[in-house]
């Protein structure tokens, strides 16, 4: 069985906003460093939805192949 964890996301100073999101207000993803159980992942848009936690191993792999290209959604 697969554990779910919430991220605390009563504190809002601690989530970051992308690098690569613009400030134009279209698409922005935030993510939260230091988390204990992986990255988690939201929209800035709305901070009180749904928040994606990504483990460790797996974001790094998914920045890796961005950064080299192999990445195409």
């Amino acid at each position: 069985m697969t554990e779910r964890i919430t991220p605390d996301t009563s504190a809002p100073t601690r989530w970051r906003k992308s690098t690569h999101s613009g400030n134009e207000g279209g698409s922005c993803l935030e993510v939260l460093d230091d988390h204990p159980a992986g990255i988690p992942v939201r929209d800035s848009k709305t901070p009180q939805g749904p928040t994606l936690l990504i483990p460790a191993a797996g974001w790094t792999s998914f920045i890796c192949a961005v950064r080299t290209g192999d990445f195409t959604p």
